[in-house]
């Protein structure tokens, strides 16, 4: 079936619709405790109309993600590692404080549903950006991982405590100290494998 212009706007007002009432909803309660019913309700849609394009809030979840994950990835992805660390903590933080509350709480989650969707991000960015660097891939497995891990969670337990802080701290000075913790430790960190 062919889709005129019309019908391809009211679609994408119907998206931009569930997204903006899931992510609202995403800000008032636990995921676990949202209902399509009630996002359809919020959206102004029929429970029909969620399903003709998403199966579950799962996949309107992992959509959400994924579209975080990709424009994340779009802009570090002249970026090579370790060499940009510091333009990549730079434009994590700066990426990151530009998304709402939505993405805030989904990534500053610390148990519960949005752990393993974040996880999947993280991973998908980790293995896009430090997995094509040749010195991150001359380290043993279980160097990699340490690596990754300590980046990973440096990164994001300032990201955390920053919005926890309720962001009163200029980003300036945020991303600098998380810069220097983790372009310190990393290098030292490669240094000490070779």
């Amino acid at each position: 079936m062919q889709v005129n212009d019309y019908q391809d706007l009211r679609v994408q007002r119907t998206i931009t619709s569930i997204y903006d009432a899931f992510k609202q909803l995403i800000c008032e309660k636990d995921y676990s405790k949202i209902t399509v019913t009630e996002l359809a309700r919020l959206a102004r849609i029929n429970k029909k109309t969620f399903y003709r394009y998403y199966p579950t809030l799962d996949d309107l979840l992992r959509e959400l993600q994924a579209q975080y994950s990709k424009a994340y990835l779009d802009e570090i992805a002249d970026l090579r590692y370790p060499r940009d660390l510091a333009k990549s903590v730079a434009a994590f933080f700066t990426y990151s404080a530009n998304q709402g509350e939505a993405y805030d709480r989904i990534t500053t989650c610390t148990a519960g549903s949005y752990v393993g969707i974040r996880q999947q991000m993280i991973n998908d960015v980790m293995t896009k950006t430090w997995g094509q660097s040749p010195e991150f891939n001359q380290l043993a497995d279980w160097q990699k991982q340490i690596l990754l891990n300590f980046v990973e969670q440096t990164g994001l337990k300032v990201y955390t405590t920053w919005v926890a802080n309720g962001r009163v701290e200029p980003l300036a000075d945020v991303i600098r100290a998380a810069t220097a913790l983790m372009q310190g430790g990393v290098t030292q960190y490669l240094n000490l494998t070779k």
